[in-house]
């Protein structure tokens, strides 16, 4: 599987997750989010931003209970919640999030 941006191939897995992460560019977070039929706005970009800068401190992209946990601490109860985040990425905000991010899939995510 691979997507194409500006005549370039970007590698990915057979669940849509990139091969490499350091290709991940903000042009391709838009793609990615159109093929997961979700259209980005502040909102979205600040869970992707979390995310990224989550990964570079601990190298692993969390998984859904300890994203809700971080956000909650980071933004407060509103964004920091489950429900908060379906509503955003709601086919698994951990994954969908982590996928349109760039980044690998959770550990613990099915």
């Amino acid at each position: 599987m691979a997507y194409e941006l500006n005549g370039e191939t970007i590698e990915c897995d057979e669940e849509g997750y990139l091969s490499n992460i350091n290709e991940w560019t903000k042009e391709l977070a838009v793609l990615l989010a159109k093929d997961e039929k979700i259209e980005l706005t502040p909102e979205h970009w600040e869970v992707i931003d979390f995310l990224r800068e989550y990964y570079e401190e601990y190298q692993i992209a969390p998984a859904i209970r300890v994203l809700v946990k971080a956000m909650k601490k980071k933004y407060g109860k509103e964004k920091g919640s489950n429900k908060y985040l379906y509503e955003l990425f709601p086919y698994g905000p951990a994954k969908q999030a982590c996928k349109v991010g760039g980044l690998p899939k959770p550990t613990g995510c099915i």
